[in-house]
């Protein structure tokens, strides 16, 4: 019986690329870099993605990974790289202005309030997590928030999940899961933490088999199968 769920936020719980859309398009009028094309900013995903699993890997540190991108991703596009904290410290805030939910993930954490309890974990910023938890109102839901920077290391990292652990109280592993798109992040975390899997997998993409995988959903309503 799964007593405890915890919950990534970017792309499970909410739309990250709608966010990440709108505040690059919003502080690129702001920053006066001209316009964000959809293929600029297709070239950026992509460029942000490899510094997050190279994060994942402990290959680079945080400021390293925020930075980096635009660094390179202004660099790519022939724009000022001398721009690129502060056009990150600007993003940070600006990523939590679009709320977009995925398969109405607010209804579903507030339906099982009181039926299990439930933990957002994520590696995104503290500025950007926060804010996106409060305007979105998942924040006031959960039964606590567990982010990478205060916790001091990442997800898949063991150590995170051993301090969400500690911090959560006496627990039974095989009572806890975790909820997540990224296989590099979350479930290969749950794989490191010894708890159960549960791999959100809207766009159906095919896993590797290094991968343990106990539940494979491609809408979040598919979670009361699992658990009710």
């Amino acid at each position: 019986m799964i007593k405890i769920i915890l919950w990534d936020i970017d792309d499970t719980l909410l739309d990250f690329h709608a966010a990440e859309r709108e505040a690059i398009k919003k502080l690129f009028g702001q920053f006066r870099l001209g316009e964000c094309t959809d293929e600029m900013l297709a070239r950026y995903s992509a460029i942000n993605r490899s510094y997050w699993k190279r994060l994942e890997l402990g290959e680079l540190t945080k400021p390293q990974v925020l930075i980096g991108r635009f660094r390179d991703f202004f660099e790519s596009e022939g724009l000022d790289v001398g721009c690129a904290e502060a056009f990150n410290e600007a993003y940070q805030v600006c990523l939590g202005d679009t709320i977009v939910f995925r398969d109405d993930s607010y209804n579903i954490i507030n339906s099982l309030r009181g039926k299990v309890k439930q933990y957002a974990v994520s590696n995104g910023t503290i500025i950007a997590q926060t804010k996106k938890l409060r305007l979105s109102g998942l924040g006031e839901l959960m039964d606590g928030i567990f982010l990478s920077e205060q916790l001091g290391v990442e997800k898949p990292n063991v150590e995170f999940f051993d301090k969400v652990f500690e911090a959560i109280g006496q627990i039974d592993k095989s009572e806890i899961m975790i909820v997540g798109d990224s296989l590099s992040s979350d479930i290969k975390g749950g794989n490191n933490a010894g708890i159960r899997i549960c791999w959100y997998n809207p766009a159906k993409v095919q896993a590797t088999p290094e991968y343990r995988i106990d539940y494979e959903i491609t809408d979040l309503h598919e979670i009361y199968d699992i658990i009710l």
